[in-house]
């Protein structure tokens, strides 16, 4: 029996051997045979791993005019521990680098890693890559990739394009896609519609012989994977109308937008002084950048969306709708005014008195819409001044005041709408009133609006009491980005109101302060702005769209530091409306008053 058992051990013994070692040698056989991923993996001192870099997206107008394309650039690699016995004066002098330079790059790139492959130099040129591509094989751990960089055929759009840089470390951490060297939208619709433009990195594997040459393909080619470009932009901008634009700002600091009011798409976006979005690119965006910055008139400043100005006499309109709502304002309604002597807000000039709501809103008249933004705060239907206020300042937000918007631009800010605390806390809680922030019945005080918020109010009123959320895209590659992607505002206040505030500014174009610059067979409805500067001499401002009936425009203007919004604004909003309308201007001498005059 012991015998038995000891023979049983030992046959399970030799038993469990072969069954291991016959899986050793199934394993090997795989290993060796089968996966070629070890083979891999032991090569890869002789294997090159290049990223293959995707196209952005193209970017287009609303008529598909090209605006934003790429060109070939190749950047300069290096692994670090294949470099040795190389002639470093030769290579310097065909990168036009120092020693000393040569020195650093290579450092950086062994801090990085020894084994993966860093960027040594960005963005040479195609003739730089021609002379080098003859030589690389006398510079072993250094090898070329091509990417692309943005071209711009027409310098047009800086601020609406934004540019493209290079990640930094903290991109990289938050997000995995990118690495060191890549390239991301820093701002503009570049930003915003980031992960649309820049497409999918690939991969190719390369052999490479002692020389440093490529010889091949790896596995021919079976671990590659191909780059996919980025999808394309179809903007809702009119290249043409943006061009004219920055052509009449030339000289000027300030910003036109305008808006399509059926649709909320934004016709022209564009801030001034401007630069052309080619000095961003390449080589020597570092240089021309830092010019910028320190330009004291500021053009990298996005005015359009970050400029933030009181509105003036453009937001009368807005308390009298509010004043018609709670029904402290009918057309009834009549106000005296005493002219210049006028307190405690005085008039700017004389005119006919007393008025109704539309010779208010045609003469511009200050005493009359203090009167009515008294009676709204002042209203007895609700619990004096803080409660009315903190209901007036409801209505104006509907109007797409005091806070963004939702455009699908970069770095939109909200302007400003202070509410009840912020005079509690200035004036004491039940001790402010009407009287003591009655510069905001005339634009004035602590209100603070964009351009692009105060295009979109004449979006608003073009259509009667709603807005469609402003943007610039139309369509990506080829699906459109849809009706319902930007939401339609509407607010309490009836398109009855709104038809009697069209008509005041109806009469502004043809009866006050617009008359003279009224656009043959076409009605426009507007309203001009002065707003006080406490750092300088005032802003000028205005606010239309056009025509009055079935509006295609929606337009603000705004010129820093210009004086009076019939003075500058209000001419170039016309130009801008007869531009568009007409496609081209019959007003030569008005046209070419404002694009030569210059306020700097």
């Amino acid at each position: 029996m012991a015998n038995k058992s000891l023979a049983s051990r030992k046959q399970n013994v030799i038993a469990i051997f072969v069954v291991v070692g016959f899986i050793y040698l199934v394993r090997l056989f795989y290993l060796q045979i089968i996966d070629d991923s070890y083979e891999l993996s032991a090569n890869n001192n002789v294997l090159r791993h290049i990223i293959q870099y995707p196209a952005r997206g193209l970017i287009y107008d609303r008529n598909g005019k090209l605006l934003v394309y790429n060109e070939a650039v190749y950047d300069l690699m290096v692994l670090p521990h294949q470099v040795r016995d190389i002639d470093t004066l030769e290579f310097c002098r065909l990168l036009e680098i120092t020693p000393e330079g040569f020195r650093q790059r290579l450092i950086k790139a062994r801090n990085y890693s020894l084994y993966k492959p860093s960027l040594f130099e960005k963005q040479l040129s195609k003739e730089t890559y021609g002379y080098l591509e003859e030589k690389m094989y006398r510079f072993r751990g250094f090898f070329v990739q091509s990417r692309t960089l943005r071209k711009y055929p027409s310098p047009i759009g800086a601020h609406l394009f934004g540019y493209v840089g290079e990640v930094n470390q903290t991109i990289i951490d938050k997000n995995p896609y990118y690495k060191s060297g890549d390239y991301i939208g820093i701002s503009g619709i570049e930003k915003t519609y980031e992960e649309v433009l820049r497409g999918k990195k690939g991969k190719k594997i390369k052999m490479v012989d002692v020389h440093n040459r490529e010889v091949g393909s790896f596995q021919d080619g079976i671990y590659d994977t191909v780059a996919e470009m980025g999808k394309d932009l179809y903007l809702t901008i009119d290249a043409d109308l943006q061009e004219y634009g920055e052509r009449l700002m030339q000289g000027k600091m300030g910003s036109i937008v305008a808006i399509e009011p059926a649709t909320g798409e934004i016709l022209t976006f564009l801030s001034s002084p401007a630069y052309d979005p080619n000095l961003l690119v390449g080589r020597v965006r570092g240089k021309n950048f830092g010019s910028l910055v320190k330009d004291p008139v500021k053009p990298l400043l996005n005015r359009a969306l970050m400029g933030q100005y009181p509105p003036g006499s453009t937001f009368k309109m807005v308390n009298d709708l509010i004043g018609l709502k709670e029904g402290v304002l009918t057309t009834s309604t009549l106000y005296s005014c005493q002219g210049p002597g006028s307190s405690p807000i005085r008039c700017t000039h004389n005119h006919q008195s007393p008025l109704n709501v539309y010779t208010a809103i045609q003469q511009s008249c200050n005493p009359f819409h203090w009167l009515v933004y008294r009676s709204i705060l002042n209203n007895p239907r609700h619990k004096g001044t803080r409660e009315n206020y903190v209901i007036w300042r409801d209505y104006v937000m509907q109007m797409g005041f005091g806070h963004k918007l939702g455009a699908d631009t970069d770095s939109e800010l909200p302007g400003n709408l202070p509410p009840a605390e912020t005079y509690d806390a200035i004036y004491g809680k039940g001790r402010w009133s009407a009287m003591t922030i009655r510069s905001l019945s005339i634009g004035q005080g602590e209100i603070l609006v964009t351009p692009l918020q105060l295009a979109n109010y004449g979006a608003l009123l073009a259509n009667r009491g709603h807005y469609i959320v402003p943007h610039v895209v139309k369509q990506i590659g080829d699906i459109p980005t849809g009706e319902n992607r930007f939401k339609k505002v509407t607010g309490e206040i009836s398109p009855a109101s709104y038809e009697i505030i069209v008509e005041g500014m109806r009469q502004v174009a043809t009866l006050g302060t617009a008359r003279w610059f009224q656009i043959k067979d076409i009605t426009m409805c507007g309203k001009t702005g002065t707003a006080e500067n406490p750092h300088g001499k005032d802003h000028s401002l205005f606010m239309a769209f056009a025509p009055a009936d079935n509006p295609v425009i929606a337009i603000a203007v705004v010129v820093e530091n210009a004086g009076f919004g019939s003075t500058w604004a209000l001419p170039i909003a016309s130009l801008m409306i007869e531009k568009y309308i007409n496609g081209e201007v019959s007003r030569k001498q008005i046209e070419e008053d404002m694009m030569n005059k210059r306020l700097f």
